[in-house]
C-alpha cells in the first residue's frame, strides 16, 4: 500500500492531520495496519500507536445503536414499522417509525441548538420530544443526531438495561471487541487519543460531543471508544454475517440492501451517483459506511471484501480542519490499490 502510505504520511508532513490508525483488509487474507503521528496532552506528545483508542463519534450509531435494535428487533421486542411512539409514548409524532429513524427520514432536525460542553441545558430527551418536523416522514432525508439519540433510549426502555451494558453483553463481547466502551476507564486512559483543545489542554478520555456529554457520556448518536482492530472485527462480522451468531444475516443484509436516498438502515450506501457517498463517487454499488466528526470512517466493499478503518483526532487540530476533503482521497487511493492488485 505504497500509495496510501505516502498519502497519509503526506497529510501529517503538511499538517492536515496530527496522527492516524490505518486497517485495511483484503478477503480476509491480506492486511495492512499502521499507525502515524502523534498527539499532545497538553504537557507532552504521544505516539499513536495501533492500540490506541480514539473517540470514534458518529461511528456509534452504526456501531452500537444499530446492530443493538437489530437484535431487539429479531428478538420481537421492537418492529422496525411501529411507531417510535409505541415505545417513547412522550414522542407526539406518530407517523414516524423506527425504521424513519435509521433511514434518517423521520423529519426531525439533524440536530440542537449548539452549546459548549460547560454550558449546562434543558435535558437532552426533552429538548428533542420537543422538536417539530421539519417534513413529512420518508419524503426526504436529513442526517438528525436526534434520531440515533431516540434509538438509543428505545433500546435503554425495551431491555431495561443502559445502552453501554446492553452493547458490550451482546455485541462488543461476542465480537471480541474488548476496546470498544463509553466512558472508558483507568486502564485504558494512557491509550487514548487527545480530541480538542478546551482551557489550555485537551479533551482527552471524555466525550467529545457536546450533546452525548450532557448525556453522561452514553447516547446512541455518539460515545464510543474504539482501536482499529476492534472496528476491523465489527467490519468482518457485516461481510460475513453467518460467522457470529448475534444477529440473524437476514437483518444485517436487510440493513445494507434497499437504500434510500444514499441511506441503508443506518449506514450509508453507495448505490445512486445522485448520492456520493463520503467514501467518493468510486466506490462500487452496495458498498457502505459511516463517518464521525472527530475525524473517523469506517467503509466496507462486500463484494471484494474489502475494509478500510481509518481513525483519526483530525479535531486535534481545531474543528476547521481537512477531513471531509481528504476521507474521500483515501478511500478511493485504498480501492485503487486493493482492486489493481496493490494489496500485497
Amino acid at each position: 500500500m505504497d500509495k496510501v502510505d505516502r498519502l497519509v504520511e503526506g497529510w501529517l508532513q503538511e499538517g492536515h492531520l496530527p496522527g492516524a490508525v490505518l486497517d485495511i483488509t483484503l478477503m480476509n487474507r491480506i492486511r495492512f495496519q499502521k499507525s502515524y503521528g502523534s498527539f499532545s496532552d497538553g504537557i507532552m506528545q504521544h505516539p499513536i500507536r495501533l492500540d490506541t483508542l480514539f473517540d470514534i463519534a458518529s461511528l456509534t450509531k452504526v456501531t452500537a445503536t444499530l446492530p443493538a435494535i437489530l437484535l431487539l428487533v429479531a428478538q420481537g421486542k421492537v418492529s422496525l414499522d411501529n411507531s417510535v411512539s409505541a415505545y417513547l409514548p412522550a414522542f407526539r409524532h406518530q407517523q414516524v417509525s423506527v425504521r424513519h429513524l435509521l433511514l434518517h427520514a423521520s423529519g426531525l432536525p439533524s440536530d440542537l441548538p449548539m452549546r459548549s460542553r460547560k454550558e449546562k441545558r434543558p435535558d437532552i430527551f426533552e429538548e428533542t420530544l420537543a422538536q417539530e418536523l421539519i417534513f413529512q416522514p420518508g419524503e426526504d432525508m436529513r442526517y438528525s443526531d436526534l434520531g440515533m439519540i431516540l434509538l438509543g433510549i428505545i433500546v435503554e426502555r425495551v431491555a431495561s438495561v443502559p445502552l453501554d451494558r446492553f452493547v458490550k453483553q451482546h455485541i462488543f463481547d461476542p465480537l471480541e471487541m474488548y476496546s470498544t466502551v463509553y466512558n472508558p476507564g483507568p486502564e485504558f486512559q494512557e491509550r487514548i487519543a487527545a480530541t480538542e483543545p478546551l482551557d489550555g489542554t485537551f479533551i482527552r478520555g471524555e466525550v467529545h460531543d457536546e450533546k452525548s456529554f450532557q448525556l453522561g457520556g452514553v447516547s446512541g448518536s455518539a460515545g464510543l471508544f474504539a482501536t482499529a482492530d476492534d472496528l476491523t472485527r465489527y467490519a468482518a462480522w457485516w461481510m460475513k454475517p453467518e460467522s457470529k451468531d448475534i444477529v440473524p444475516p437476514l437483518l444485517l443484509r436487510e440493513a445494507i440492501g434497499h437504500p434510500v436516498r444514499g441511506r441503508g438502515l443506518g449506514w450509508e450506501v453507495s448505490h445512486d451517483p445522485a448520492f456520493v457517498p463520503s467514501c467518493g463517487i468510486s466506490w462500487p454499488t452496495g458498498g457502505f459506511g459511516h463517518t464521525g466528526f472527530t475525524g473517523t470512517s469506517i467503509w466496507v466493499e462486500p463484494n471484494q471484501g474489502i475494509s478500510v478503518i481509518f481513525l483519526t483526532n483530525a479535531v486535534h487540530l481545531g474543528r476547521n480542519n481537512k477531513i471531509r476533503e481528504l476521507r474521500p482521497i483515501l478511500h478511493e487511493a485504498v480501492l485503487s490499490s486493493c482492486l489493481s492488485g496493490g494489496l500485497t
